[in-house]
Protein backbone atom coordinates (compact mmCIF):
# COMPACT_ATOMS: atom_id res chain seq x y z
CA UNK A 1 0.00 0.00 0.00
CA UNK A 2 1.39 3.06 -1.08
CA UNK A 3 -1.63 5.78 -1.78
CA UNK A 4 -4.79 4.71 -0.27
CA UNK A 5 -8.78 5.90 -0.93
CA UNK A 6 -10.76 5.36 2.15
CA UNK A 7 -14.35 5.43 1.88
CA UNK A 8 -16.90 6.60 4.26
CA UNK A 9 -13.88 8.02 6.14
CA UNK A 10 -16.14 9.64 8.35
CA UNK A 11 -17.53 6.79 10.08
CA UNK A 12 -16.71 4.56 12.71
CA UNK A 13 -14.29 2.40 11.29
CA UNK A 14 -13.17 5.06 8.98
CA UNK A 15 -12.93 8.35 10.79
CA UNK A 16 -10.16 5.93 13.25
CA UNK A 17 -8.81 4.50 10.24
CA UNK A 18 -7.61 7.01 8.28
CA UNK A 19 -5.59 8.59 11.69
CA UNK A 20 -4.23 5.53 11.85
CA UNK A 21 -3.26 4.94 8.13
CA UNK A 22 -1.77 8.43 8.04
CA UNK A 23 0.56 7.88 11.30
CA UNK A 24 1.71 4.82 8.79
CA UNK A 25 2.35 5.91 5.38
CA UNK A 26 2.05 9.39 6.07
CA UNK A 27 -0.55 12.11 6.22
CA UNK A 28 -0.61 13.40 2.35
CA UNK A 29 -0.88 9.57 1.32
CA UNK A 30 -4.53 8.74 2.68
CA UNK A 31 -6.92 10.23 0.81
CA UNK A 32 -10.54 10.41 2.63
CA UNK A 33 -13.71 10.75 1.07
CA UNK A 34 -17.20 10.83 2.67
CA UNK A 35 -21.12 12.35 1.26
CA UNK A 36 -20.46 15.31 3.81
CA UNK A 37 -17.91 17.12 5.52
CA UNK A 38 -17.75 17.99 9.08
CA UNK A 39 -16.05 20.84 10.13
CA UNK A 40 -13.39 20.45 13.51
CA UNK A 41 -12.41 16.81 11.59
CA UNK A 42 -9.24 15.27 12.19
CA UNK A 43 -9.67 13.09 9.52
CA UNK A 44 -10.73 16.49 7.45
CA UNK A 45 -7.95 18.62 8.73
CA UNK A 46 -5.23 16.50 8.50
CA UNK A 47 -4.72 15.48 4.80
CA UNK A 48 -6.72 15.33 1.70
CA UNK A 49 -10.21 15.07 1.96
CA UNK A 50 -13.02 14.96 -0.97
CA UNK A 51 -16.89 14.82 -0.92
CA UNK A 52 -17.69 11.55 -2.12
CA UNK A 53 -21.40 9.89 -2.88
CA UNK A 54 -20.01 6.39 -3.37
CA UNK A 55 -23.59 5.67 -6.02
CA UNK A 56 -21.49 8.18 -8.70
CA UNK A 57 -19.24 5.83 -10.13
CA UNK A 58 -17.49 8.62 -12.10
CA UNK A 59 -16.88 10.80 -9.35
CA UNK A 60 -15.14 7.90 -7.79
CA UNK A 61 -13.36 6.52 -10.54
CA UNK A 62 -12.10 10.28 -11.19
CA UNK A 63 -11.02 11.18 -7.69
CA UNK A 64 -9.38 7.55 -7.81
CA UNK A 65 -7.17 8.68 -10.92
CA UNK A 66 -6.55 11.73 -9.71
CA UNK A 67 -4.89 11.15 -6.86
CA UNK A 68 -3.00 7.83 -8.45
CA UNK A 69 -4.14 5.95 -5.45
CA UNK A 70 -3.59 1.79 -5.36
CA UNK A 71 -5.18 0.96 -2.36
CA UNK A 72 -9.01 1.43 -2.16
CA UNK A 73 -10.77 0.81 1.58
CA UNK A 74 -14.22 0.50 0.58
CA UNK A 75 -16.26 1.69 4.25
CA UNK A 76 -19.11 3.27 3.41
CA UNK A 77 -22.38 1.91 4.25
CA UNK A 78 -25.74 1.93 6.41
CA UNK A 79 -25.21 -0.30 9.54
CA UNK A 80 -27.59 -2.77 10.16
CA UNK A 81 -30.82 -1.80 12.44
CA UNK A 82 -30.76 1.39 9.49
CA UNK A 83 -30.44 -0.71 6.57
CA UNK A 84 -33.75 -2.79 7.92
CA UNK A 85 -35.49 0.48 8.55
CA UNK A 86 -34.81 1.48 4.89
CA UNK A 87 -33.99 -1.75 3.06
CA UNK A 88 -34.08 -0.20 -0.64
CA UNK A 89 -31.67 2.67 0.36
CA UNK A 90 -29.41 -0.01 2.01
CA UNK A 91 -29.16 -2.12 -0.84
CA UNK A 92 -28.42 0.56 -3.63
CA UNK A 93 -26.11 2.43 -1.42
CA UNK A 94 -24.69 -0.93 0.11
CA UNK A 95 -24.03 -2.79 -3.10
CA UNK A 96 -24.63 0.71 -5.72
CA UNK A 97 -21.10 1.72 -4.02
CA UNK A 98 -19.60 -1.45 -3.80
CA UNK A 99 -20.04 -2.13 -7.24
CA UNK A 100 -19.00 1.00 -8.15
CA UNK A 101 -15.78 0.86 -5.88
CA UNK A 102 -14.50 -3.06 -7.36
CA UNK A 103 -14.93 -1.28 -10.60
CA UNK A 104 -12.71 1.66 -10.09
CA UNK A 105 -10.20 -0.76 -8.33
CA UNK A 106 -10.39 -3.26 -11.62
CA UNK A 107 -9.87 -0.34 -14.18
CA UNK A 108 -7.01 1.17 -11.68
CA UNK A 109 -5.78 -1.79 -10.87
CA UNK A 110 -5.92 -1.37 -7.10
CA UNK A 111 -5.57 -3.27 -3.95
CA UNK A 112 -8.81 -3.51 -2.06
CA UNK A 113 -10.55 -3.69 1.35
CA UNK A 114 -13.72 -3.35 2.08
CA UNK A 115 -15.26 -5.12 5.26
CA UNK A 116 -18.11 -7.69 5.72
CA UNK A 117 -19.92 -8.61 9.17
CA UNK A 118 -21.36 -11.37 11.46
CA UNK A 119 -24.45 -10.33 10.17
CA UNK A 120 -23.59 -12.14 7.06
CA UNK A 121 -24.77 -15.52 9.36
CA UNK A 122 -28.19 -16.29 9.36
CA UNK A 123 -30.64 -17.98 12.01
CA UNK A 124 -29.51 -21.54 10.22
CA UNK A 125 -26.03 -21.11 10.82
CA UNK A 126 -24.34 -22.89 13.64
CA UNK A 127 -24.67 -20.43 16.69
CA UNK A 128 -21.83 -21.56 18.96
CA UNK A 129 -17.63 -21.38 17.23
CA UNK A 130 -19.45 -20.87 13.44
CA UNK A 131 -17.13 -21.69 10.93
CA UNK A 132 -15.25 -20.12 8.47
CA UNK A 133 -17.34 -21.62 5.77
CA UNK A 134 -20.41 -22.37 7.11
CA UNK A 135 -24.27 -21.63 5.37
CA UNK A 136 -25.25 -18.11 5.41
CA UNK A 137 -28.99 -17.04 5.14
CA UNK A 138 -29.10 -14.34 6.59
CA UNK A 139 -32.74 -12.71 7.42
CA UNK A 140 -32.00 -8.96 7.32
CA UNK A 141 -31.23 -6.89 4.24
CA UNK A 142 -27.82 -5.61 5.95
CA UNK A 143 -26.89 -9.68 5.79
CA UNK A 144 -28.02 -10.02 2.39
CA UNK A 145 -26.02 -7.35 1.52
CA UNK A 146 -23.12 -8.27 3.15
CA UNK A 147 -23.11 -12.10 1.97
CA UNK A 148 -23.71 -10.84 -1.77
CA UNK A 149 -20.80 -8.10 -1.18
CA UNK A 150 -18.47 -11.11 -0.06
CA UNK A 151 -19.42 -13.11 -2.99
CA UNK A 152 -18.46 -9.70 -5.46
CA UNK A 153 -15.08 -9.58 -4.01
CA UNK A 154 -14.11 -13.61 -4.68
CA UNK A 155 -15.76 -13.47 -8.09
CA UNK A 156 -14.01 -10.18 -8.92
CA UNK A 157 -10.77 -11.89 -7.46
CA UNK A 158 -11.34 -15.16 -9.68
CA UNK A 159 -12.27 -13.29 -12.82
CA UNK A 160 -10.32 -10.42 -12.82
CA UNK A 161 -7.25 -11.02 -10.87
CA UNK A 162 -8.24 -8.32 -8.51
CA UNK A 163 -6.68 -8.29 -5.33
CA UNK A 164 -9.82 -8.02 -3.38
CA UNK A 165 -8.70 -9.06 0.95
CA UNK A 166 -11.80 -8.47 3.42
CA UNK A 167 -12.87 -9.58 7.22
CA UNK A 168 -16.60 -10.21 9.17
CA UNK A 169 -16.17 -7.95 11.63
CA UNK A 170 -18.05 -8.41 15.35
CA UNK A 171 -19.19 -5.94 16.73
CA UNK A 172 -16.92 -2.62 17.20
CA UNK A 173 -16.47 -0.82 20.35
CA UNK A 174 -14.48 2.63 20.27
CA UNK A 175 -14.67 5.74 22.54
CA UNK A 176 -13.76 7.92 19.44
CA UNK A 177 -17.12 7.80 17.60
CA UNK A 178 -20.90 7.45 18.84
CA UNK A 179 -23.09 4.64 18.46
CA UNK A 180 -24.01 4.99 14.88
CA UNK A 181 -27.40 2.34 14.18
CA UNK A 182 -25.67 -0.82 14.59
CA UNK A 183 -27.51 -3.39 16.64
CA UNK A 184 -24.09 -4.15 18.47
CA UNK A 185 -24.18 -0.55 19.41
CA UNK A 186 -25.19 -0.96 22.77
CA UNK A 187 -22.01 -2.32 23.90
CA UNK A 188 -20.69 1.19 23.14
CA UNK A 189 -23.25 3.13 24.75
CA UNK A 190 -23.39 1.62 28.02
CA UNK A 191 -19.96 2.95 28.66
CA UNK A 192 -20.99 6.95 28.08
CA UNK A 193 -24.39 6.26 29.77
CA UNK A 194 -22.22 4.42 33.02
CA UNK A 195 -20.32 7.90 33.25
CA UNK A 196 -22.64 10.34 32.63
CA UNK A 197 -25.78 8.53 34.41
CA UNK A 198 -24.06 5.52 36.36
CA UNK A 199 -26.93 3.63 34.58
CA UNK A 200 -28.31 2.13 31.26
CA UNK A 201 -31.56 0.78 29.64
CA UNK A 202 -30.18 -2.03 27.32
CA UNK A 203 -32.47 -2.72 24.16
CA UNK A 204 -30.81 -5.66 23.85
CA UNK A 205 -32.10 -8.91 26.36
CA UNK A 206 -29.99 -10.13 28.61
CA UNK A 207 -28.33 -13.40 28.31
CA UNK A 208 -27.57 -12.33 24.20
CA UNK A 209 -24.86 -13.06 22.84
CA UNK A 210 -22.72 -11.85 20.25
CA UNK A 211 -19.14 -10.96 19.21
CA UNK A 212 -16.84 -8.05 19.94
CA UNK A 213 -13.87 -6.17 19.55
CA UNK A 214 -12.36 -3.49 20.51
CA UNK A 215 -11.61 -0.56 18.17
CA UNK A 216 -8.07 -1.08 17.82
CA UNK A 217 -7.56 -4.43 17.55
CA UNK A 218 -10.29 -3.77 14.34
CA UNK A 219 -7.66 -1.51 12.57
CA UNK A 220 -4.52 -3.34 13.30
CA UNK A 221 -6.45 -6.85 11.87
CA UNK A 222 -7.19 -4.58 8.61
CA UNK A 223 -3.42 -3.46 7.94
CA UNK A 224 -2.17 -6.59 8.92
CA UNK A 225 -4.25 -8.27 6.38
CA UNK A 226 -3.43 -5.70 3.82
CA UNK A 227 0.12 -5.92 4.26
CA UNK A 228 -0.16 -9.80 4.31
CA UNK A 229 1.71 -12.33 1.62
CA UNK A 230 -1.04 -12.66 -0.92
CA UNK A 231 0.32 -16.48 -1.18
CA UNK A 232 -0.31 -17.27 2.05
CA UNK A 233 -4.19 -16.09 1.75
CA UNK A 234 -6.36 -19.31 0.73
CA UNK A 235 -9.98 -17.74 1.40
CA UNK A 236 -8.69 -13.81 0.95
CA UNK A 237 -12.20 -12.14 1.67
CA UNK A 238 -14.46 -12.31 5.00
CA UNK A 239 -12.08 -13.81 7.47
CA UNK A 240 -13.95 -14.61 11.04
CA UNK A 241 -12.41 -12.60 13.55
CA UNK A 242 -13.55 -11.79 16.91
CA UNK A 243 -11.79 -11.08 20.36
CA UNK A 244 -14.43 -11.76 22.89
CA UNK A 245 -17.97 -13.31 22.59
CA UNK A 246 -20.19 -11.30 25.54
CA UNK A 247 -23.73 -10.35 26.90
CA UNK A 248 -25.06 -7.15 28.68
CA UNK A 249 -24.34 -8.87 32.32
CA UNK A 250 -21.26 -9.78 31.59
CA UNK A 251 -20.24 -6.01 30.24
CA UNK A 252 -22.35 -4.94 33.22
CA UNK A 253 -20.66 -6.44 35.83
CA UNK A 254 -17.27 -5.16 34.41
CA UNK A 255 -18.47 -1.79 34.87
CA UNK A 256 -19.29 -2.31 38.51
CA UNK A 257 -15.16 -2.89 39.13
CA UNK A 258 -14.82 0.45 37.96
CA UNK A 259 -18.28 2.02 39.05
CA UNK A 260 -19.58 -0.03 41.37
CA UNK A 261 -23.12 1.75 41.55
CA UNK A 262 -23.61 0.92 37.88
CA UNK A 263 -27.28 0.08 37.38
CA UNK A 264 -28.30 -1.92 33.59
CA UNK A 265 -32.21 -2.36 32.95
CA UNK A 266 -34.21 -3.63 30.07
CA UNK A 267 -36.32 -2.21 27.69
CA UNK A 268 -35.92 -4.60 24.31
CA UNK A 269 -36.31 -3.25 20.62
CA UNK A 270 -37.95 -6.30 19.07
CA UNK A 271 -36.10 -4.87 15.34
CA UNK A 272 -32.68 -5.01 17.07
CA UNK A 273 -33.43 -8.30 19.28
CA UNK A 274 -34.48 -10.49 16.48
CA UNK A 275 -31.19 -9.59 14.18
CA UNK A 276 -29.04 -10.23 17.27
CA UNK A 277 -30.91 -13.23 17.75
CA UNK A 278 -30.10 -14.48 13.82
CA UNK A 279 -26.41 -13.74 14.60
CA UNK A 280 -24.11 -16.54 15.99
CA UNK A 281 -23.29 -16.61 19.76
CA UNK A 282 -19.45 -17.20 18.66
CA UNK A 283 -17.11 -17.73 15.76
CA UNK A 284 -14.40 -19.52 14.74
CA UNK A 285 -11.75 -17.31 13.91
CA UNK A 286 -8.39 -20.10 13.18
CA UNK A 287 -8.45 -19.26 9.27
CA UNK A 288 -7.53 -15.89 10.15
CA UNK A 289 -5.11 -17.27 12.48
CA UNK A 290 -3.42 -19.18 10.53
CA UNK A 291 -3.13 -17.49 7.21
CA UNK A 292 -2.07 -13.71 8.48
CA UNK A 293 -1.52 -14.56 12.17
CA UNK A 294 -4.87 -12.51 13.54
CA UNK A 295 -4.41 -12.04 17.21
CA UNK A 296 -6.85 -9.37 19.44
CA UNK A 297 -4.85 -7.95 21.84
CA UNK A 298 -8.05 -6.63 24.10
CA UNK A 299 -10.49 -9.01 25.91
CA UNK A 300 -13.56 -7.34 28.01
CA UNK A 301 -11.16 -6.54 31.06
CA UNK A 302 -8.54 -4.54 29.37
CA UNK A 303 -11.09 -3.22 26.56
CA UNK A 304 -13.32 -1.67 29.98
CA UNK A 305 -10.58 -0.26 31.75
CA UNK A 306 -9.68 1.37 28.58
CA UNK A 307 -12.82 2.62 27.35
CA UNK A 308 -13.42 4.08 30.47
CA UNK A 309 -10.61 5.74 30.81
CA UNK A 310 -10.74 7.51 27.86
CA UNK A 311 -14.15 8.54 28.02
CA UNK A 312 -13.62 10.12 31.12
CA UNK A 313 -11.24 12.09 29.39
CA UNK A 314 -13.44 12.67 26.46
CA UNK A 315 -16.59 13.76 28.09
CA UNK A 316 -15.00 15.78 30.69
CA UNK A 317 -12.81 17.54 27.83
CA UNK A 318 -16.11 18.62 26.43
CA UNK A 319 -18.02 19.90 29.08
CA UNK A 320 -15.05 21.90 30.24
Amino acid sequence: MKKILVTGALGQIGSELVMKLRDLYGSDQIIASDIRKVEDSKVVDSGPFEILDVTDAKRMFELAKTHQVDTIMHLAALLSATAEAKPLLAWNLNMGGLVNALETARELQCQFFTPSSIGAFGPTTPKVNTPQETIQRPTTMYGVNKVAGELLCDYYFQKFGLDTRGVRFPGLISYVTPPGGGTTDYAVDIYYKAILDGSYTSYIAKGTYMDMMYMPDALQAIIDLMEADASKLQHRNAFNITAMSIEPEEVAAEIRKHIPSFTLSYQVDPVRQAIAESWPDSIDPTAAQAEWGFQAQYDLAKMTEDMLTKLRGKLLQKVS
